[in-house]
């Protein structure tokens, strides 16, 4: 089953990139034969941009086909790291693209030339406006359904596009009513939005190699399907690291009862690994275990004494692990501290020395988890 989604995933995202390419190629012959007949640079330049919009494409399918190469023992996790680096080849090429652009744009500010528009210049720039509006909502739609951070780029890129040729077709509508030429201007313009284009899409494929934040939906959702098997009573630390669109490898902590045994605990961990990569295709490939009081009710009391005593400080956003021993009169636990927070160590301090207070025949451990 998951190797049938990879390959519909693998095809649909290029179909979708070969669909960009003949559009995008369409539009580079069209505009470069009008924007030369009539002497425009912005007309010119929106071309180069379509140019580099199939170029991303070819890049994306190349990508998409190396990254669903299967594991080897160099990369036993799969090439799917691959799909950031082409989003990073995907915004050199556009930020190549705007640069030149911007450096022709400015010589033709200093020198510009007569422009002469006709009837099918506008219709060719209209119908190029309707096709990138319509290209990028599609291609967009496709990326976010199949997790494709270089269909979204180029979904994004192409309804800025969109933006783009309306300010050319703007400038030519000026044109030929004011006798005002602001072309050399316009393309400066296109030149910086494809800039902006290519450092938001590099910026964005490296935070995803740096490892992203995983949204909190996925992470809720895969620890509510921890909890619901039995005898877990709760699902803490997620860590997933991410392999590429879609595929995580991860590690969690599950709270179960002090009573189990090992014989019982083993079972219970394959079948939490299987259910999850079934229903999430995340790979767990460590669960530690917290185990929690059971044989003593007053310490249930007590636990939820402590936890209103940790959850009291501002910036604390988890209080999880707890477990109390009697015969060694120890009492530990896990806290989460907003990374927001500058004086951690300060909470951290104060944590311990109220439950201290409070519990002086205790020792207390306590550990301070990453906020993940």
């Amino acid at each position: 089953m998951k190797k049938i989604k990879e390959e519909k995933r693998e095809s649909v995202i290029i179909k979708t990139s070969i669909k960009g390419i003949f559009i995008n190629l369409l539009l580079v012959i069209f505009k470069t034969i009008i924007g030369l007949i009539s002497n425009s640079i912005a007309i010119i330049l929106d071309a180069v941009n379509n140019l580099s919009d199939a170029l991303s494409s070819i890049v994306t399918i190349i990508a998409t086909k190396l990254a669903e190469s299967k594991p080897d023992k160099e990369h036993p996790l799969g090439h799917g790291r691959i799909e950031y680096l082409s989003a990073m080849i995907v915004a050199g090429i556009i930020f190549y693209a705007g640069i030149t652009s911007l450096i022709e744009s400015i010589k033709k500010i200093f020198n510009p030339v007569e422009v002469e528009y006709s009837n099918i210049t506008f219709i060719i720039l209209i119908v190029s406006i309707i096709l990138k509006l319509l290209l990028g909502k599609y291609v967009k739609n496709i990326g976010e359904k199949f997790n494709s951070p270089s269909l979204v780029a180029s979904g994004s890129d192409a309804t800025s596009d969109a933006i783009l040729s309306s300010s050319v077709l703007v400038s030519a509508i000026l044109y030929i009513f004011t006798n005002i030429n602001i072309e050399a201007y316009i393309g400066v313009l296109i030149s910086i939005f494809i800039i902006k284009a290519g450092i938001e899409i590099f910026m964005e494929a490296i935070n995803e190699i740096l490892g992203k934040r995983v949204d909190k939906k996925t992470i809720n959702e895969i620890k509510k399907t921890i909890c619901k098997i039995e005898n877990v009573y709760g699902a803490y630390d997620l860590m997933l690291h991410n392999y590429g669109p879609d595929k995580y490898v991860g590690s969690v902590h599950i709270e179960i009862p002090d009573s189990m045994t090992a014989e019982e605990i083993d079972p219970l961990e394959r079948h939490i690994s299987n259910i999850v990569l079934q229903k999430h295709n995340v790979y767990l490939s460590g669960i530690t275990i917290y185990s929690m009081n059971t044989k003593n009710e007053d310490i249930a009391k007590l636990r939820y004494k402590i936890y209103k005593i940790v959850m009291s400080n501002d910036g604390v956003l988890e209080f999880h692990g707890f477990y109390l021993e009697e015969k060694n009169k120890s009492i530990r636990f896990d806290i989460i501290i907003d990374y927001s927070i500058k004086n951690r160590e300060e909470i951290y301090n104060k944590i311990l020395n109220d439950v201290k207070k409070e519990y002086p025949d205790y020792s207390i451990n306590i550990k301070v988890d990453i906020d993940i």
